[in-house]
């Protein structure tokens, strides 16, 4: 019998540019040997790590994206969530979500090179837009939960990968309309569609939908990300 896997919590997050002409967001491609969705293009993100729930944040999420949060979380779990989301983008991109600040207290390892920058955290721009509980099976699972950020928290230079670790390559804003294009997995296509309908929320979305890979709940998605691609293809005229 298989040994069962242990479902991780973690944080994925969706920036984007250009909000108001031709929406773009940042994605990259995972290696041919990764262990987990190998060769496809995602969006900046990864496990909660121990020390997340440690780092001090300079601003964090609004009440009605915190409270929708700990709806599949303890409190400490909110705040981890919302740390290892910027972790995440600070390792994979090299962008920076934060503000100047002295942090007080130990820092954890893995958040060395970030306390180094001279900026706190900052999770003031963050929107909770999607749950995803990857399906059993494959050897590593997540319980996932997705943040839609404007790249206007960027503290810095958008478009300057420089200070990004080889987990994810070919890092590019792409528009939206072009991420049929990409090899990606059914769920980022979904959440994609997502990102379409909620982007012109001044605030947060009417509601966060949670896939939980259930079959009837798999057929309705991977029919909406169909959908979705021919939608993309008659604008662009393909």
């Amino acid at each position: 019998m298989t040994a069962s896997v242990q479902v991780r919590d973690a944080a994925t997050v969706i920036l984007v540019r250009d909000r108001a002409t031709r929406p773009r967001v940042l994605m990259g491609q995972r290696g041919a040997r990764a262990v987990f969705m190998p060769s496809k293009f995602v969006f900046p993100g990864g496990a909660v790590d121990p020390g997340d729930a440690l780092v001090p944040l300079a601003g964090k999420v609004g009440p009605v994206c915190s409270s929708r949060l700990a709806e599949g979380a303890a409190a400490e779990r909110v705040h981890a969530l919302q740390a290892a989301a910027i972790r995440e983008v600070w390792e994979e991109s090299g962008l920076l979500l934060g503000t100047p600040g002295d942090w007080a207290g130990p820092v954890p390892d893995d958040w060395q090179e970030f306390c180094a920058t001279g900026y706190l955290p900052c999770a003031a721009a963050f929107r909770y837009v999607f749950r995803a509980i990857t399906p059993v099976g494959p050897p590593r699972r997540f319980d996932a939960r997705f943040f839609l950020v404007d790249a206007s928290a960027v503290a810095g230079d958008p478009d300057d990968f420089s200070r990004a670790s080889e987990e994810l390559s070919q890092l590019q804003w792409i528009a939206l309309d072009e991420t049929g294009d990409l090899d990606l997995p059914l769920i980022t296509e979904v959440v994609l569609g997502e990102v379409a309908r909620v982007l012109a929320c001044a605030g947060p979305p009417p509601e966060v939908p949670c896939f939980r890979d259930e079959d009837e709940q798999r057929f309705l998605l991977r029919r909406q990300a169909e959908l979705l691609l021919i939608e993309k293809r008659r604008v662009r005229g393909g």
